[in-house]
């Protein structure tokens, strides 16, 4: 199997070529030509590429994992690109303009992509069932829930983050227009700087960046009492996060693309089980993705190993792996919908289309799995990560 990690990722590492290696030999492809009821013949995908939506990092083990393992090359694929983007890329604009195959993004971004310009794309696969986002104050500023946000400067990352900012304050019938957004980098520098009250940052990131900071006044990393934290979650705003994506048409008009579809999300159901099994190898496998790469985010290990850690608890809730909570997407549209950010606008003004989302690509490959004796659902154990000074 020829792997290729573009944009910033040039080359698997060592580990991950050589069990791509092993994988080759011992694993068999589909037959050639596959019979479709409806369609006729086709010729099998063997190639296909993923968008992520940042550098990377455990945020993404599960994709590192199936090529480090083989499980790509186990579902026929001889060449998976797996495409980190710093921010320059917007995934479901690279799958709508056919440069990827699929994309993972959020699911209130592509809400507002699909009404904005009338494309289709659909949700294959959920694989974050909760909110991991976090709005964090210094604890001597009181700002202990959503209702203590208007007139403050709330730090966002922009590019659509800020949804949940304004979906859990509509939720509140608070008045949006009082927040003042103030742009951050992706570190907690606003906050530690002051230039923000509460800034915007993820379960199993920023939270931790700031956990990794020697408090002046100390001399010791600070600690989670020194801060107030409201999370989304426990909130009306919380919003689906990361989910794969599909082209709606493509599903329709392409057999291949339809069968690809499946054993691609098999591929990756098996590399986040491996991640939630052995959450330190699979925190090691995309440490060793990371440090190869011409671009990645600077974290060390201990970083990676909070982050995988904490990505686990967002998908293994005790539900099946990827499938789409039909309540969570109906509130999801519906913080979409009351949303309104501090300039008057709008996320989106109607429902999305029924074929934004389907179940039907990973209900089969969740199927296929547990034909194989698969265990494709489960609750993790989280494992104790004790942090250091910049995550080293």
């Amino acid at each position: 199997m020829r792997v290729t990690l573009r944009r910033g990722l040039a080359a698997a590492s060592l580990t991950t070529v050589a069990a791509l290696a092993l994988a080759a030999c011992s694993s068999s492809s589909p037959d050639p030509v596959t019979t479709d009821a409806d369609s006729g013949e086709f010729e099998p995908l063997t190639s296909v590429s993923l968008q992520l939506q940042w550098l990377p990092q455990a945020q993404f083990a599960g994709y590192y994992v199936a090529l480090d393992q083989g499980y790509f090359e186990e579902e026929g694929f001889d060449e998976v690109e797996v495409i980190p983007s710093g921010g320059d890329i917007v995934p479901q604009d690279a799958l709508v303009a056919g440069d990827v195959d699929f994309a993972i993004a959020w699911v209130p971004k592509v809400l507002g992509t699909l009404e904005a310009t009338g494309v289709e794309l659909t949700d294959i696969a959920q694989v974050f069932q909760t909110s991991g986002t976090l709005q964090v104050s210094w604890a001597e500023d009181d700002i202990t829930s959503v209702a203590d946000f208007e007139g403050k400067r709330i730090g966002s990352w922009g590019f659509g983050n800020e949804w949940e900012i304004f979906a859990a304050m509509a939720a509140e019938g608070l008045d949006s227009t009082t927040v003042s957004i103030t742009t951050q980098d992706f570190s907690m520098n606003a906050l530690l700087d002051r230039d923000v009250d509460a800034a915007q940052a993820m379960t199993y990131n920023e939270w931790a960046q700031i956990l990794e900071v020697v408090n002046p006044d100390t001399g010791e990393l600070y600690q989670p009492e020194d801060f107030n934290v409201v999370s989304y979650e426990e909130t009306e705003g919380a919003m689906l996060q990361d989910a794969i994506w599909a082209d709606t048409q493509r599903l329709a008009d392409d057999p291949a693309y339809a069968d690809a579809a499946v054993r691609f999300l098999k591929a990756v159901t098996k590399g986040w089980i491996f991640a939630r099994d052995n959450p330190e190898e699979a925190a090691q496998i995309t440490y060793d993705a990371a440090i190869n790469a011409e671009a990645a985010f600077p974290v060390g290990p201990t970083h990676q190993l909070w982050q995988m850690n904490e990505v686990n608890k967002l998908i293994w809730a005790g539900g099946e792996f990827g499938v789409i909570d039909s309540a969570a997407w109906d509130k999801t549209v519906a913080g979409a919908l009351s949303a309104v950010n501090q300039d008057g606008l709008e996320l989106i003004t109607a429902e999305p289309p029924a074929s934004a989302y389907s179940n039907e690509y990973i209900e089969q490959a969740l199927s296929e799995l547990a034909e194989e004796g698969i265990v494709v659902d489960g609750v993790y154990t989280p494992i104790v990560v004790v942090l250091t000074e910049g995550g080293q």
